[in-house]
């Protein structure tokens, strides 16, 4: 029986996580994301599948974050009908997100739509619609950690922490042939050791195959004691000037979440009373509802902050709520005195982008970016320094105070993915996945001295399981 794995997306790439896993006539997805950046990147979002969706036999998703789940949708509407296995938790904020993207497709293709037809064009359709999602939504099968399902009789799997958001997983599978037996690992995105909120990542015993993010694996991220401090300053700076607004891009799960729960714990520390704080994004208030449901998955110290408080959590209760976007366009009447939280994490949509508008060229403003910024994206602009931003079609001056707090990164950096590596048994080989190109061959390179095994993907690359542990490359049939 053939046995291989075929690299198809987030492959010398960070977005677009997808990987097809070929059992004989067998077919299965680890994760199917949409590819985010730049126009152009986007635009590959609405090229056909490399495969025909109809074939895939099921889908297993590492997490709920758009870079890994958001083209679900798509292959449903073009003909997957097969289970999507995922954390239970992770199918609730799928349901949120993939919702919203839902929303977002529709606006951007009536937008685009206005134009193409004065032109004369043909008019586009969204990339998926409300309606994909739900059809999506009833393929979902919620597991637990540790709960082992068969997808086939020569595939089964399990799900471990893999502490990123809420929900997020290490995917373990178990291969079968005749008289053989291959365990690949999924890491999906390994979060990191000590951070709130989430637990820490789950160590793995053993593996055959270790295919592994490798997003930050050319840099080490501050300890999260200095990060606080450097926060508390970032504070105590806007204070002691004009105490302009402070935004803050953020991820609508996982991020939103961690910094409402700094704020929260450190408001008296870091003299927050001053500011009034603002969660400026309807889908990161459900996300929110959601984590404090599955409190039971976090680490011990919001287990025990949420069960001292059994009636309203602090998380919904000591920040103000931003639903309507008249609401949200209120807030750019204020000059001073806000600390707006708010998506995209990337600055490439959502309601950031209004406020970067009306703050971005203040000298008494700051802007805390807080995640990690794709190619091609104005989050990224901006930590290279860029001097200015076009936002609504008009270029908008960076004035404002510009801070990059890596250290509240939910991936691991370089040490921390190598201490995570180095507790697996035999230094088995590795299949870098989900990095930009410097990143992943400085990685490569320093995680050389314990795996002699260690290539990095590039899209299309197909691997032959069943030479393990020689990494056997194949001609992809795709």
């Amino acid at each position: 029986m053939t046995m291989t794995l075929t690299f198809l997306g987030a492959a010398g790439e960070v977005t677009g996580s997808c990987h097809l896993l070929t059992l004989g006539e067998h077919r299965v997805l680890l994760d199917c994301g949409l590819i985010q950046g730049s126009r152009q990147a986007e635009a590959r979002n609405r090229e056909p599948f490399p495969f025909e969706p109809g074939t895939i036999d099921a889908v297993i998703l590492s997490h709920a974050h758009i870079d890994h789940s958001g083209r679900l949708p798509l292959l449903v509407k073009q003909g997957f009908q097969g289970p999507v296995f995922t954390h239970n938790a992770t199918a609730e904020l799928c349901d949120i997100m993939l919702r919203d993207a839902a929303m977002l497709q529709r606006r951007d293709a009536e937008r685009l739509n206005k134009k193409l037809e004065a032109r004369g064009e043909p008019l586009v359709e969204p990339l998926f619609t409300e309606e994909d999602v739900d059809a999506l939504m009833a393929l979902m099968v919620p597991l637990e950690y540790g709960q082992s399902r068969k997808v086939l009789p020569e595939l089964r799997f399990e799900l471990a922490d893999a502490g990123h958001i809420l929900g997020s997983a290490i995917v373990q599978l178990w291969l079968e042939g005749q008289g053989w037996q291959r365990k690949l690992v999924y890491s999906g995105d390994l979060g990191r050791k000590g951070m709130p909120v989430i637990q820490d990542p789950a160590y793995i015993d053993t593996a055959d195959l270790v295919v592994m993010e490798s997003t930050y694996g050319d840099r080490l991220h501050r300890s999260l004691p200095d990060t606080l401090e450097e926060l508390k300053g970032i504070f105590a700076r806007a204070i002691e000037t004009a105490r302009g607004n402070i935004l803050i891009p953020a991820f609508s799960v996982g991020r939103a979440q961690e910094l409402l729960y700094l704020l929260h714990l450190h408001a008296k520390e870091w003299d927050l009373g001053r500011w009034r704080v603002y969660l400026d994004s309807p889908m990161a208030t459900e996300a929110t509802r959601v984590y404090v449901r599955h409190f039971h998955l976090c680490d011990d110290e919001f287990k025990a902050f949420t069960r001292q408080h059994p009636g309203r959590h602090p998380l919904l209760s000591n920040i103000e709520f931003v639903q309507t976007t008249e609401e949200s366009m209120e807030l750019n009447e204020v000059d001073r005195g806000m600390i707006v939280i708010a998506g995209s994490g990337m600055c490439n949509g959502g309601r950031i982008r209004c406020h970067m508008e009306h703050n971005l060229w203040r000298e008494e403003a700051d802007v805390i970016i807080c995640g990690y910024q794709a190619k091609g994206t104005p989050g990224r602009a901006l930590v290279d320094g860029a001097q200015s931003l076009n936002i609504g079609g008009k270029p908008v001056e960076v004035r404002a105070r510009l801070h990059t707090v890596g250290g509240l990164s939910a991936h691991a950096d370089r040490d921390e993915m190598t201490d995570w590596y180095r507790h697996i048994q035999g230094a088995p080989p590795v299949v870098l996945v989900h990095g930009e190109t410097e990143a992943q061959q400085s990685f490569a390179e320093h995680l050389s001295q314990y795996s002699r095994h260690l290539v990095v993907a590039q899209r299309f690359d197909c691997l032959d399981l069943t030479a393990l542990p020689e990494l056997v490359w194949l001609r992809s049939e795709l």
